[in-house]
């Protein structure tokens, strides 16, 4: 059973970062492996953010966060990244990071997943 546990949220203003990190366990890599950040804000649908094929390293991002956050993976260690520049208002939600196994690894995808972690709160004010 994969275990997943996200750190690193916080409140920041508008025009700062945080980087979010993501441990996995229980979690078998292979050429389908995709794992990626989805968000929730209050009263919104789930929104993909970014994906990353974890054997090849390939990514997307939601249009949303282009040029801003950055996904990235030390699979040595079984952890996730996202790097988040340039924060605005409307980054304010639930971040959580998810795994699944697909042959279409986006952000769409992994907004889908069923195995998540518990969440940690991104706040940005203006």
């Amino acid at each position: 059973q994969v275990q997943l546990v996200e750190s690193g949220g916080g409140s920041v203003q508008a025009g700062g970062s945080l980087r979010l990190s993501c441990t996995a366990s229980g979690y078998t890599y292979n050429i389908n492996s995709c794992m990626g950040w989805f968000r929730q804000a209050p009263g919104k649908e789930r929104e993909g953010v970014a994906a990353i094929y974890t054997s090849r390293g390939n990514t997307d991002y939601a249009d949303s966060v282009k040029g801003r956050f950055t996904i990235s993976q030390d699979n040595a260690k079984g952890t996730l990244y996202l790097q988040m520049n340039s924060l605005k208002p409307e980054d304010t939600a639930m971040y959580y990071c998810a795994a699944l196994r697909t042959w279409s690894c986006r952000p769409y995808t992994v907004a889908e997943a069923s195995s998540r972690g518990q969440g940690t709160q991104v706040t940005v004010s203006s």
